[in-house]
């Protein structure tokens, strides 16, 4: 990060070049996770580090790491209206839902009107690297993205099962990913696994955009019906979690107009500063892999693995699948 004042001196402002655009930072030396001990005397070792613990991670790495991250990020963000989880403070600090755009936002970065019950929402959409940069300034820890994109906001192009399992425990979570990717396969319904960087796994269709939101959700709903009827002692759909009696939840309430789920690459609100990762087929099988095994430090190790690469770029249509998925309800 290159500092455009002497912020030494208390200023506490500096620059990052994104693209064609500088992007002002503001206290880039604010911790936004702090390190998990301290020193004996108080101080902290050289580069944030604390004696016998995790570095802090400050503004500046924030930053940094989705200036880092954007190539690998910005595609899965590209035209869809965003919901920011902002946390001005810190992890210690108050945490903002938004979903209209910052008072500051400035007039380069791209946005969109969306209605909602009773008028509109004008959400951010983060096309390039220099809105990336500019929502981490504004401690944008993470970004909670719509299924669908601000052109055709009714037809989403990506179908989510999010995994929620009963405890913190990665197991439940293993097993049902890769039952749940058989019965997609039966279904013709190539499928991609992203840790969610807390407890849980996404699995995730990439869609055409032929379908509407309700039809989405629906098949949605059958395929979780069949998956529970193919394990019932281990997985349920009960919304309740006093119904759930220990079992994993297949939540697919996020396929609807509006609602989001957290973006690739996000960094989540929790100690070390995790972030949901993309992963292949193969590592959800390995038994290191768990929703909270990359943070900011190495994620982007993985991300140069390109884990989806062996997932069809095009979505597909849910008409077939429906139709093989009928035969088996």
């Amino acid at each position: 990060m290159s500092a455009t004042g002497a912020d030494s001196a208390g200023t506490e402002e500096g620059s990052v070049r994104a693209g064609r655009r500088t992007v002002r930072i503001h206290r880039p030396r604010k911790v936004l996770f702090p390190g998990s001990a301290r020193s004996t005397d108080g101080g902290r070792t050289d580069g944030g580090r604390t004696d016998g613990g995790r570095a802090d991670v400050t503004k500046a790495d924030l930053v940094e790491y989705y200036r880092s991250v954007a190539r690998h990020m910005l595609p899965e963000l590209r035209g869809r209206p965003l919901m920011l989880e902002r946390h001005p403070d810190g992890l210690d600090g108050p945490r903002f839902m938004q979903k209209n755009i910052p008072g500051n936002y400035p007039d380069w970065a791209r946005r969109a009107e969306m209605a909602k019950k009773g008028g509109t929402v004008t959400h951010p959409v983060c096309d390039d690297t220099a809105t990336l940069v500019f929502l981490a300034d504004q401690a944008s820890v993470t970004f909670h993205r719509w299924l669908s994109r601000a052109d055709r906001p009714d037809h989403p192009d990506r179908l989510v099962f999010d995994l929620d399992p009963a405890r913190d425990d990665f197991e439940p979570v293993r097993a049902a990913a890769l039952l749940l990717r058989e019965l997609l396969d039966e279904l013709a319904l190539p499928a991609s696994a992203m840790t969610t960087g807390s407890k849980g796994l996404h699995v995730i269709v990439r869609l055409d955009r032929r379908t509407a939101f309700d039809e989405v959700r629906a098949f949605a709903m059958d395929v979780a019906r069949v998956l529970v009827a193919r394990d019932p002692d281990r997985l349920t759909t009960e919304q309740r979690t006093d119904a759930r009696a220990g079992r994993l939840y297949l939540d697919v309430q996020r396929n609807a107009y509006a609602q989001t789920a957290v973006a690739p690459y996000s960094v989540r609100p929790k100690e070390g500063a995790p972030v949901a990762t993309p992963i292949s087929w193969d590592q959800v099988k390995d038994p290191a892999v768990t929703a909270r095994r990359w943070t900011v430090t190495d994620v982007l190790e993985q991300a140069r693995t390109r884990p989806w690469s062996d997932v069809p770029a095009r979505g597909r249509s849910l008409a077939p699948a429906r139709r093989r998925l009928d035969a088996l309800l």
